[in-house]
């Protein structure tokens, strides 16, 4: 899947998929698209989209306990949103502005967002060198 800039499909673990089905996540409706100056990320029913640059640090991160990784979730001790769909590792984005991961109201915001990518390696330099992170 590559369209508009360069798209990174999620790593979705087969005894997840019983879990991640209710919210949409398949191999069609997950992934995550670098633009010229955007970064879109489709995970199932929810969504998000912000400017490069916008977009302040980027670091692999993982392994994940399954409780604290898979699905849609976000977190109250650094504001952060997970999108996941792996235990294996995944890629951490952090934003000048918060963005709306998790709520499609707007009113909820997230610093942080991170994505189970299959290719974090890939995607990690792909978004850096497109946001000019280096």
């Amino acid at each position: 899947m590559r369209q508009n800039g360069a798209t990174f499909p999620f790593a979705i673990e087969s005894k997840y998929r019983p879990l991640l089905a209710p919210i949409g996540v398949t191999a069609d409706r997950a992934w995550a698209r670098i633009g010229s100056d955007r970064l879109t990320v489709k995970f199932g029913f929810l969504g998000c989209t912000t400017p490069l640059a916008n977009i302040t640090c980027v670091e692999i991160t993982g392994p994940y306990k399954a409780y604290r990784a898979i699905g849609a979730r976000g977190s109250f001790a650094d504001s952060g949103a997970t999108y996941g769909s792996t235990t294996t590792g995944g890629v951490c984005m952090e934003f000048t502005e918060p963005i709306s991961a998790l709520d499609p109201t707007g009113h909820v915001r997230n610093e942080a967002l991170t994505v189970t990518v299959a290719d974090l390696d890939g995607f990690a330099a792909a978004l850096r060198k497109a946001t000019g992170l280096g």
